[in-house]
């Protein structure tokens, strides 16, 4: 657990997703689509949208890339906790691998995850990688393991655990001579050069 703390503190220093990211629509494109509809139209039944071949999802600075991706959506006339109608929900993307990139508030910096599946709960802010996970922090250092958790809101980083088997491993690179974005600074252009 120490190392995986560890990890979690060094990639988070200013690591929090573009706050106007979510305020964004989303746009998504596949070679394939299908649509399910709830059945109950109740909370806890969703809608459920699946899509096939070269699926491609962009959200202001987020772009995400797929072999097949699970959308999951509250019914029509089904709130969530923050009051949204309808709104998506859980996000599921797989792929060999399945890959999202964002720019982070603060730095203006560019993250980037890959892996085989990437569980993404637009609720919550969580998104949880598994299987051959390799995430970068442009400029920062980079992380290999088998599971992440990355929460979007906070840039808090998990991976690993107590047993023998499990391994992580983090490339931190020395601090950058380059200029800093002033406090302040407009991401949003930065998210048009990445």
């Amino acid at each position: 657990r120490l190392a995986a703390a560890f990890i979690a503190l060094v990639l988070a220093q200013s690591a929090f997703a573009l706050s106007t990211d979510r305020s964004q629509p989303m746009n998504l494109d596949a070679n394939q689509q299908k649509s399910t509809q709830s059945r109950t139209g109740k909370a806890g039944d969703p809608d459920i949208t699946l899509r096939y071949g070269n699926v491609a999802m962009t959200q202001g600075s987020m772009q995400a890339h797929a072999d097949h991706a699970t959308i999951y959506r509250n019914p029509t006339g089904v709130a969530d906790a923050h009051g949204n109608n309808g709104s998506l929900t859980r996000v599921l993307l797989t792929g060999k691998p399945a890959h999202l990139q964002q720019i982070h508030d603060g730095d203006c910096g560019l993250m980037t995850a890959d892996a085989d599946t990437i569980d993404y709960d637009n609720l919550s802010g969580i998104a949880v990688l598994t299987g051959n996970v390799t995430v970068i922090q442009h400029g920062k250092g980079e992380f290999h393991g088998q599971r992440m958790r990355y929460d979007t809101n906070t840039g808090e980083m998990e991976s690993g655990d107590a047993s023998p088997s499990s391994r992580v491993h983090m490339v931190m690179q020395p601090k950058s001579q380059q200029a800093k974005p002033a406090v302040g600074a407009d991401c949003t252009k930065a998210a048009a050069t990445h």
